[in-house]
């Protein structure tokens, strides 16, 4: 069983230390103690937390597409000479950058501040792990 300590717990749900205590307190979580004294939660009940409270900003598309991993977010900087531009959003705690031609940049109407959707679909996805 992977356990997470509560700050940890607290910062993979975006949410703060008290509130990851409140939830140990009111039983929507539980915790126990690890071999130093530590309080932690069980990494695949705070997988299911995540999972069950997430809440997605809506597409604001409506179109319909095959990529199942897109992050709604804003536009916070554009970096653009006469041929391509790189593209920054924030995707909530995510940051998503996308080089793109300038033609593009153009054509989307992307500025900082605007509202746009990053579509990934990748073949292939590097994950990692932290170090022991």
């Amino acid at each position: 069983m992977t356990q997470i300590r509560i700050k940890d717990a607290a910062r993979y749900l975006g949410v703060s230390d008290d509130t990851v205590r409140r939830w140990i307190d009111n039983g929507t979580m539980t915790a126990e103690k690890d071999d130093s004294g530590r309080t932690v939660v069980d990494g695949l009940a705070l997988a299911t937390l995540a999972r069950e409270n997430s809440v997605l900003p809506d597409d604001p598309s409506g179109i319909g597409r095959s990529a199942r991993n897109r992050f709604v977010g804003l536009v916070t900087n554009i970096i653009m000479d006469t041929v391509m531009a790189q593209v920054e959003l924030q995707c909530g705690p995510f940051r998503v950058v996308s080089l793109m031609s300038s033609e593009a940049v153009r054509e989307l109407g992307l500025e900082p501040g605007s509202v746009a959707i990053a579509v990934v679909k990748a073949t292939t996805v590097i994950v990692e792990t932290p170090g022991a």
